[in-house]
């Protein structure tokens, strides 16, 4: 099962290795990344592999929403499937 996590805001030292950190101490493998800075702001979109969690799919997301809390980030996890249909033409 794979998911897309996205992240946007200020930019900031540190987003990706925080957020790729979340990911491994779970057993979540980020397969892919494509990330862009446009003056300040900063933007990245992550596939990740969700077979080797060790949590379940709500719990990945409540990480990820409170590193985003706290560090004025919106941040989003969502299944592969779910963001496939929503940007299907």
């Amino acid at each position: 099962m794979r998911a897309v996590i996205t992240v946007i805001g200020k930019d900031m030292v540190g987003i990706l290795a925080a957020v790729s950190g979340i990911c491994a101490e779970v057993g979540v493998n980020v397969t892919e990344v494509s990330q862009s800075i446009m003056q300040d702001l900063f933007a990245m979109i992550m596939l990740v592999d969700l077979s080797g969690s060790t949590i379940p799919f709500l719990e990945l997301g409540s990480r990820l929403d409170k590193y985003g809390e706290e560090s004025g980030l919106s941040v989003r996890v969502m299944h592969e499937d779910l963001f496939n249909s929503m940007h299907r033409i």
